[in-house]
């Protein structure tokens, strides 16, 4: 029978942020159903609708999960933050070549696949399919035809939704709520492990003590900041002697260069498209404080611990965010180049002053 609320109900008992209300009233409701009704189609013509299964249970020891969906390495960051509830389980990982590196020491895969050819079947008792996608579904029927599965988005598609809250959830309650949802949600957040290697090429950089990061560029202009020289030049009004490393990939080379000509004769310095993820993740852990905007790297941040205004727009904070988060948000309903330059320094103030209170506590 088909379920469409499938698409919009959340497969736990708990609620969470999302948008779902504001999804239903939407036009695009009837393009999700006709989505759910292929993709239903598909398991069908697949042979697997009688494989799914909604439980990981005890005797499942040997695991794949398969994360093909969403290829942002934010959102690969967010859908697999809840494998650290699966630490009695042998995990392999299936995933996107781009992400693979991401995991490469992870301390919980313990094989990063990316190659159908890689996977022996018979070495797994369960999969974890990322959503049911036509893309996951069919590497699931290539690799591993005859095994279950359990979803972890399943069919639910449309609605935007708090991805790690979800991951923990749903992993949550297909191992039979081991944790209470308050337990879960102080817990919840990105987890990112990086390698003695990379760890070393950060300190080789002999970088200050102290020092603010700062994350430039971006791929979507309403969530990429533009005025980070306004920003500058008001923490130097606040102490000229203060460090700041930039960091970013190679979409933030103009950004870069505005910001290096700037401030020629000033504590700065760039690691724009120099370092890899894992490692500019190493470098934002030894930072005091970070600047950004929503985007890979604030994950990571999240995921290390440091200190951060991350700055949103159209999406709010509460759909990125955990209260494990570190963070001081700003958020502007259409585009973070309405946030002035005067409020991110008012914001980074009452952090620093937040912080530094609790420290003498």
């Amino acid at each position: 029978m088909l379920d469409f609320k499938r698409t919009y109900t959340f497969p736990f008992k708990y609620k969470i942020p999302s948008y779902v209300d504001a999804f239903l009233a939407k036009k695009f409701l009837f393009k999700a159903r006709i989505k759910f009704i292929k993709r239903f189609l598909y398991i069908l013509i697949r042979r697997q609708k009688s494989l799914e299964v909604y439980k990981i249970n005890n005797e499942d020891k040997r695991l794949l999960w398969i994360n093909l969906s969403a290829p942002s390495l934010g959102d690969s960051l967010m859908d697999l933050s809840s494998r650290v509830l699966l630490e009695n389980k042998k995990i392999d990982l299936f995933t996107d070549i781009k992400n693979a590196h991401l995991y490469s020491d992870d301390l919980f895969f313990s094989k990063i696949i990316t190659e159908k050819r890689e996977v022996n079947s018979q070495s797994y008792d369960l999969i974890i399919i990322d959503s049911f996608s036509s893309k996951s579904i069919k590497i699931k029927t290539e690799i591993a035809p005859r095994l279950p599965y359990v979803g972890l988005f399943g069919f639910y598609n449309g609605p935007e939704v708090n991805r790690v809250l979800f991951s923990f959830h749903q992993i949550n309650n297909l191992i039979g709520y081991y944790h209470t949802e308050t337990r879960i949600n102080e817990i919840a957040k990105s987890s990112i492990f990086i390698s003695i290697r990379d760890k070393k090429t950060i300190d080789l950089l002999k970088l200050p003590t102290n020092f603010i990061a700062i994350v430039i560029g971006g791929e979507w202009k309403y969530r990429t900041y533009r005025d980070w020289v306004g920003v500058i030049k008001k923490l130097f009004l606040k102490d000229t002697r203060i460090n700041l490393i930039l960091i970013g990939s190679e979409n933030a080379r103009d950004f870069e260069k505005e910001i290096l000509e700037a401030f020629p004769d000033s504590n700065i310095k760039s690691f724009v498209s120099k370092l890899t993820f894992n490692q500019t993740a190493q470098l934002i852990k030894k930072a005091n404080f970070l600047f950004c905007c929503d985007g890979g790297l604030m994950h990571a941040t999240n995921a290390v611990g440091t200190i951060f205004i991350p700055l949103f727009a159209r999406l709010e904070a509460e759909m990125q965010l955990t209260v494990s988060s570190n963070a001081y948000p700003l958020y502007d309903i259409d585009d973070v180049n309405n946030i002035s330059a005067e409020k991110i320094i008012d914001r980074y103030i009452e952090a620093v002053n937040f912080d530094y209170s609790h420290r003498l506590s």
